[in-house]
């Protein structure tokens, strides 16, 4: 698959491990599991949003960009790495942030991602309206801006994982396993929609379970189809068929960002078991969708780690309560 026409600058670390992870296995009773740890990525504390920046940093690069401007909830990982890669980029980075999560306190609004993203040196704006988000926007200086969307969410944004999904495929097929049921995370939804249309396009025969973390089945499956749409026609495909492909919205619980009973457990588990810590927001609540279905699955289970440990922080009070 051959993606040279589109400019890409370098911020992680690839291949990332896909590791083995016995005593997760044994603990739910399923077939062998795998972690594919995009949480290890090297800049700015990792997380799969650098597959992403890669290529829309690379265009606004190309397009002769001093400042990226984009946006996300007072906690989140797209800001956080895209602060990160503006710093090693030499590009001023400025983040509209909305308090959209029903979430309060010194540990959620001071800590976490919050911190890092000063200390990578974004200009960090906080609003507590959409009206009062689109107003801090138009504000900002746009004479050589380029904005992008929430999660770096496109169809370019998508490539980073179609990418992914040819490098996590490989990785199988050298450990021998051909078939598996892949489990990933599915927020802003180019992530999920780049793993679905890499391996349809790769001929893959595994399943794809994308566990929505803040829309319904029906949006988060609209969005998934049209971003993987999208990345299609750049790569001059059809748009693909994704019959490969569920989405569920059962993991959510009250609302996004918000915890569960259930999303503090399976960190536990996947901490005692493994020494892997997942995040409260995303990985958290798609972990419990892999423990739901793991027992019941026939072929070896994957679950896509896409990072989020720095947002963990900013839940530490709950944290400790639920454990």
């Amino acid at each position: 698959m051959d993606l040279s026409a589109f400019p890409r600058v370098a911020l992680g670390s690839w291949p990332t491990p896909l590791e083995h992870a016995p005593r997760l296995a044994a603990a739910l009773g399923s077939p062998p599991v795998l972690i594919k740890r995009d949480d290890v990525n090297g800049l700015g504390a990792g997380g799969n949003k650098l597959r992403k920046l890669e290529f829309l940093l690379g265009q606004a690069i190309k397009q002769g960009a001093d400042t990226i401007i984009t946006f996300g909830a007072l906690q989140t990982n797209h800001g956080r790495q895209t602060a990160a890669a503006c710093a090693k980029l030499g590009l001023k980075c400025e983040l509209v942030l909305t308090a959209k999560v029903p979430m309060t306190g010194d540990a959620y609004e001071r800590s976490g991602n919050v911190v890092l993203d000063h200390m990578f040196g974004a200009t960090v704006h906080v609003c507590q309206t959409a009206e009062e988000t689109v107003a801090t926007y138009e504000r900002i200086n746009h004479d050589r801006a380029v904005t992008l969307p929430v999660g770096g969410s496109n169809g370019l944004g998508a490539l980073g994982y179609v990418v992914a999904a040819v490098e996590l495929v490989g990785q199988l097929n050298e450990r021998g396993i051909d078939n598996a049921t892949i489990v990933v995370p599915d927020g802003s939804g180019a992530t999920a929609a780049g793993i679905a249309l890499g391996t349809e396009l790769l001929g893959w025969p595994g399943e794809v379970r994308a566990a929505s973390v803040s829309h319904t089945t029906e949006d988060a499956a609209n969005e998934l189809r049209a971003l993987a749409t999208a990345a299609a026609e750049l790569l001059g495909e059809p748009a693909p068929k994704l019959a490969h492909v569920t989405v569920t919205d059962d993991t959510i619980g009250p609302g996004y960002g918000v915890p569960t009973p259930e999303m503090w457990s399976v960190l536990k588990l996947f901490a005692e078991t493994e020494g892997v810590l997942l995040d409260p927001v995303y990985t958290g609540k798609a972990a419990v969708k892999f423990r739901e279905i793991a027992p019941d699955s026939d072929v070896p289970l994957v679950f896509l780690h896409t990072g989020g440990l720095p947002g963990f922080y900013g839940y530490a009070p709950e944290a400790v309560a639920a454990f």
